[in-house]
């Protein structure tokens, strides 16, 4: 088994910035592949970035690509996802996922997070 907690989550302006943080236990971090999804209200759980085992390649859906950063620190079992310039679009609950495949997709995830909530006020 694998918990996963999500940290990071707020209330933010328009334009402004958050840190999500998803802290790993369990089993060996560097084992998984890892990502970040996100709900809105009234809609599907949707794919927003993943990163490989040692962090040596990134995707991102293309409505974040420029403005987000997914990264790792394997010695602390830590995922993260920095989010700049952030758009009340992205308003939603955030989960963090484990999967032993990368890229991590929605129909195939070993671990979620519970989710953190990310408001983007205008």
């Amino acid at each position: 088994q694998v918990q996963l907690v999500e940290s990071g989550g707020g209330l933010v302006q328009a334009g402004g910035s958050l840190r999500l943080s998803c802290a790993a236990s369990g089993r060996t971090f560097s084992d998984y592949a890892m990502g970040w999804f996100r709900q809105a209200p009234g809609k599907e759980r949707e794919f927003v970035a993943t990163i490989s085992w040692s962090g040596g390649s990134t995707y991102y859906v293309d409505s974040v690509k420029g403005r987000f950063t997914i990264s790792r620190d394997n010695a602390k079992n830590t995922e993260y996802l920095q989010m700049n310039s952030l758009k009340p679009e992205d308003t939603a609950v955030y989960y963090c996922a484990a999967d032993r495949i990368y890229p991590v997709v929605t129909s195939r995830v070993d671990y979620w997070g519970q989710g953190t909530q990310v408001t983007v006020s205008s």
